[in-house]
């Protein structure tokens, strides 16, 4: 077939299915090619745990990424996102190690394990109103609480399935997906904390026309297939949630969800609060909060599974899978910024919901400064054990760059 003939086929293909004015072969390559962007990230990472009853650990990794966005073609485009993770230390086995026991104790756990994967792989449509993308990609819903990619593990949280986003209506942002599969920040070979398989659907709708800040209704209905799932990974969750416009000294958040089990049989339900005020002063910002995950009589604790849990309640990440009794979290927190340094120090008291258990409590702090294309971060966590014994003393320290070309 000459040359010329399969660009009229590819045009005439093009029309058909898309139902858009026929353009060459060649123009088609040239519209995906202006535009597009190719991006580099490393980000290297120091992490040592002590916790107690385990052995020690420590991991020096570093993540490799390699991202590309192609320009438009009558509103369609290409993304693909692939991530190298690499230990340059030698110990491996404590990432899958088991607890142990009192004679050989296991390891204190490192999320992030060695691998190479696709991070995110889809195609998108685009106009003034709405946007699809069907593949692998990433999604984060308003702070991350209910749905986020877990950007502080190296592995990043992605979801399979199909979004879409519409902004047809005046001051509104609509957002539905269909999730298929969840590849977790563990890694797919492994068998007990790796990929989920979905038949979730997510809706979050918010609207910015009020002066005074923002409202936000949500369901998130979530169908969890594999057997060896947690309980309350198959959930429904409904919720509200109010955030204040942001300008202003003084900025609140309020948020309430209802989650009940998503089979027939309503096995459990349970409630979410938030409440949480940010007062700005100079370089400060002091906030205060109070969050409930609460309990079905001690028999299960409001879940989370598709949250980035690292930037809530603590960054020991004790409270990964809530409590049966449930979790109260009241904490305080001071940033503030001198010499082009952000600082952050943090204080966590945690409680159950049912009952007067003291979990424990917690301080946090982190320092982190741009020099250069490098930005540089050292946290540390401390968690103090209260009267349950399951969640036991731990500090957790991080050295990090993060560096983009």
């Amino acid at each position: 077939m000459k040359k010329n003939t399969l660009h009229l086929l590819v045009a005439a293909v093009s029309s058909l299915v898309c139902g858009v004015p026929s353009v060459s072969a060649k123009t088609f390559t040239e519209s995906m090619q202006q535009g597009s962007v190719v991006k580099v990230n490393f980000r290297t990472r120091f992490e040592d745990v002590s916790e107690d009853g385990l052995k020690d650990s420590d991991a020096l990794t570093t993540r490799s990424r390699l991202s590309y966005q192609s320009g438009a073609w009558n509103g369609f485009g290409f993304s693909a996102e692939f991530d190298d993770v690499t230990e340059l230390t030698n110990d491996v086995d404590y990432r899958t190690a088991p607890s142990g026991d009192a004679n050989n104790p296991g390891t204190a756990i490192i999320a992030d394990p060695e691998g190479t994967e696709v991070n995110q792989g889809f195609i998108s449509y685009t106009n003034f109103n709405n946007q699809v993308k069907y593949g692998r990609q990433r999604l984060i819903l308003d702070n991350a609480r209910f749905v986020g990619n877990v950007g502080w593990r190296q592995n990043e949280q992605t979801y399979d399935g199909v979004s879409w986003t519409n902004k047809t209506i005046r001051y509104t942002n609509f957002t539905y997906a269909y999730i298929k599969n969840v590849n977790r920040v563990f890694g797919e070979d492994n068998l007990l904390q790796g990929d989920h398989n979905h038949n979730s659907h997510v809706l979050n709708l918010s609207y910015t026309g009020f002066d005074a800040g923002k409202l936000i209704a949500y369901a998130y209905l979530l169908d969890v297939e594999n057997p060896i799932a947690a309980k309350g990974a198959s959930s429904d969750t409904f919720g509200l949630r109010w955030q204040s416009a942001t300008h202003g000294m003084f900025q609140y958040n309020l948020e309430y969800a209802k989650q009940s089990d998503a089979g027939a049989l309503g096995l459990f339900d349970a409630k979410y609060l938030l409440a949480e005020g940010t007062l700005s002063v100079s370089r400060f910002a002091f906030t205060g909060g109070y969050e409930l995950l609460g309990s079905d009589d001690g028999s299960y604790g409001f879940a989370t599974p598709l949250a980035t849990l690292h930037a809530f309640q603590g960054w020991a990440d004790k409270f990964l899978a809530t409590p049966a009794a449930g979790l109260e979290d009241k904490y305080l927190k001071v940033g503030f910024t001198a010499v082009g340094t952000q600082f952050l120090l943090g204080y966590h008291k945690f409680d159950s919901d049912t009952g007067s258990l003291d979990y424990g409590d917690e301080i946090d702090f982190s320092v982190s400064k741009k020099i250069g294309s490098v930005v540089w971060t050292a946290k540390y966590a401390d968690f103090a054990m209260g009267d349950v014994a399951a969640y036991k003393d731990t500090t957790k320290f991080w050295l990090m760059a993060d560096w983009n070309f």
